[in-house]
């Protein structure tokens, strides 16, 4: 992967303090962050049979260390921290954090 790709990762979140999980890296990457958040939905409806209480879809650039979640900081109604963009998929619904 080289410099200017942002992939979507796949995180499986608990409750509480239990850390989010990357479960995997999906597939295909993108030339741009706007690219990469616009297909965040899409990508998403594909994970939603995990067995997680929530399933985030989450957009970086390639070789950065994700941001660590715990499964509390993604049912807020708000993002963990400024600048994270985050969708949840829980009880069949998706939501956008920004």
């Amino acid at each position: 992967m080289g410099p200017g790709l942002f992939l979507i990762a796949i995180l499986g979140c608990g409750e509480g303090d239990a850390p989010c999980r990357e479960v995997q890296l999906a597939e295909p990457r993108f030339a741009s962050e706007a690219a990469c958040t616009a297909a965040t939905a899409r990508i998403l409806e594909r994970y939603t049979g995990l067995s997680y209480p929530s399933v985030v879809a989450q957009c970086r650039p390639a070789g950065v260390v994700p941001i660590r979640l715990r499964g509390r900081d993604v049912l807020l109604p708000g993002p963990p921290s400024p600048g994270v963009r985050l969708r949840v998929a829980a009880a069949g619904s998706v939501r956008s954090f920004r």
